[in-house]
């Protein structure tokens, strides 16, 4: 676990429980300082909706849950209660999970900052795409909750004027009082009026190398909650001292720079037998990870071929029996059918298992031919090949229709199946809608409609060229997906996700402006997502206000095997000292204990 951004330097329980139940989802964690025994941790988990607190002993040799194994820092404690997930549990057996950490807000949204960035990645990046006098600001590893100033400087020998680059980094102390500084005297309110008063002036090495603040190195990664606020610093129209284009243009253009490391083969789409199978001649999917049709007739070469590529998304997710498992959704981007490739479409629709396809633009746009008709008339069937497609039902909506087609074998006697077919109308060509939130009801439909059939195969999406509306489309949905599994405050990097879409198709997000919709769609998606948590949040709180439960107290008990824990109640307090008690049990390889646990 390289983030240490689960670690929350000021807050009380009570702010952790609003924190998870707000922002979190089951699984979620945080680490904090303790209020009643200062030195000591408390871990705070959700889990549905309550809240548990367990106690983190700091012995000042070791870091422990009061018993149990033993640690040398707090984040080697944390990552293996994360990966052992068997070893916490209830007294009734059921396990507390930790599974998705929730982070601490950035303290800036200056894109200088890179959050939990180490600092060997730090030199790395700075070496490689930065020039002298590039700066980053990141969180400090060893030191939670002070910051380190990273900068590319230049050596200067005494003999000649060889240079030589290197990097420095400068300690950022956060004090009580909530102030910044390097040690110097100086002390700011922010970490923006740090770097802004360095920058004018230099700091001097005591080997008396000057360090220059010049060009900050940007961070793509984003703390999803705070997404708002890099979207106002995309925005910012840059000032006449600086670049004429900045924000959105800038980042999609490092993206577009990118694209010369991802040319990866493309012999099958350029075979002469494919050449007709392609809607535009240079717009062909990569071999690595084609979709590769296995019914295929061995005397046309060929045949295995079709313009379309898988798009994985590796999540990694702890299985209940402790194993490390990769999930995430799988989508197949294909390009709009022509007449000579619509059999081979339902065929890769059939071996694939798909039960959803996504079709992100009208037949015809602007005159001319952007798909042909792969489907028949409402109550009508046509055949294609060996796949005999009927139209049981047509349902327009406002932006989309969506049809409901049965596909039978006529070779084979197999259970009729039934695909839900989402046609997007309102997208306009060359362009992109003026607001998303039409797209984001019309992905929502199409996951529910993927959710309820069971062991299906891949959405598959498409509009012309399967590159440009079907990158946007498919890179919203995975963020959104990465948001809904692991609550509002995880880290998320639209670039890099967009990186790794087109590492398994050529192009995908064509347009800056789609490039933004994309941030857009992400931000209201995140909007409507705080709205709906915070208004369930004030419904509970109703709730336990008419509730007369009372709990029982218990004295502040500080054995060598205690472990400290608590259920969140309709006792609430801003501090540790009052608190509710409940008993756990505590597994490890070792030893089983239990014990009275306190928040």
């Amino acid at each position: 676990m390289t983030s240490r951004r689960w670690f929350h330097p000021n807050i009380t329980g009570y702010e952790a429980e609003q924190l998870l139940l707000t922002r979190g989802v089951h699984g979620s964690f945080l680490a904090r300082p303790s209020k009643s025994n200062p030195g000591d941790f408390t871990l705070s988990v959700r889990r549905n909706d309550e809240v548990t607190h367990i106690k983190i002993q700091n012995s000042g040799d070791y870091y422990d849950l009061y018993g149990g194994e033993k640690f040398a820092t707090l984040a080697e404690l944390v990552q293996y209660y994360t990966e052992q997930q068997d070893l916490l549990r209830e007294r009734n057996g059921h396990v507390i999970e930790l599974k998705y950490p929730l982070n601490c807000k950035d303290p800036t949204s200056e894109r200088w900052y890179h959050g939990h960035l180490s600092g060997k990645d730090a030199e790395k990046l700075l070496m490689e795409k930065g020039k002298a006098g590039s700066f980053l600001v990141r969180e400090s590893q060893s030191k939670p909750g002070d910051f380190v100033l990273s900068v590319l400087t230049n050596e200067e020998k005494h003999e000649n004027v060889d240079r030589r680059t290197k990097v420095t980094h400068v300690m950022i102390r956060y004090q009580q009082d909530g102030k910044y500084d390097v040690g110097g005297g100086e002390r700011f309110d922010t970490l923006a009026d740090l770097v802004d008063h360095y920058k004018k002036n230099p700091m001097v090495e005591k080997s008396g190398i000057v360090v220059h603040l010049k060009q900050p190195f940007n961070a793509t990664r984003i703390n999803a909650a705070n997404i708002e606020n890099r979207v106002r610093e995309l925005n910012k129209v840059a000032d006449n001292s600086e670049k004429p284009k900045q924000g959105f243009w800038e980042e999609f253009e490092v993206l577009q720079q990118q694209e010369c490391k991802l040319l990866y083969p493309r012999k099958e789409g350029q075979r002469p037998e494919s050449k007709s199978k392609n809607r535009y001649k240079n717009i062909l999917p990569f071999d690595t990870t084609r979709v590769v049709i296995r019914e295929t007739d061995p005397d046309v070469p060929g045949s295995d071929y079709i313009n379309a590529n898988y798009i994985r998304v590796s999540l990694s997710s702890m299985h209940e029996d402790g194993r490390h498992v990769m999930e995430g959704k799988v989508f197949i981007a294909t390009q709009g059918c022509l007449q000579n490739t619509v059999i081979d479409f339902w065929k890769m629709v059939y071996q694939e298992n798909t039960h959803v396809i996504v079709m992100t633009t009208k037949e015809m746009e602007r005159g001319r031919n952007k798909c042909v008709r792969y489907w028949p008339d409402p109550q009508g069937s046509r055949e294609f090949g060996k796949v005999l497609v009927r139209n049981m039902e047509e349902r327009p909506a406002q932006d989309y229709i969506l049809r409901k087609l049965e596909v039978t074998r006529l070779d084979r006697k197999e259970t009729p199946r039934y695909i839900w077919h989402f046609q997007y109308l309102s997208w306009p060509d060359h362009g992109v809608p003026n607001e998303p939130g039409g797209v984001l009801w019309f992905l929502e439909e199409v996951n529910r409609t993927q959710s309820t059939v069971t062991d299906t195969g891949p959405i598959v999406v498409h509009c012309s060229a399967g590159i440009g509306r079907t990158g946007t489309i498919i890179v919203v949905d995975i963020l959104i997906d990465i948001i809904n599994r692991q609550g509002l405050d995880c880290d998320i990097d639209i670039p890099k996700t967009i990186q790794r879409v087109r590492q398994q198709r050529s192009g995908m997000v064509q347009t800056e402006a789609q490039y933004k919709f994309i941030y857009m769609a992400v931000k209201q998606h995140i909007d409507k997502a705080q709205r709906r948590l915070e208004e369930e949040q004030k419904n509970k709180m109703k709730e336990r206000e008419y509730s007369n439960i009372k709990y029982p107290q218990m004295t502040n008990s500080r054995s060598k095997h205690n472990m400290t824990s608590s259920r969140s109640s309709s006792v609430m307090t801003n501090d540790d000292s009052s608190s509710v008690y409940e008993n756990i049990n505590f597994k490890s390889p070792q030893t089983s204990f239990s014990s009275n646990t306190r928040r």
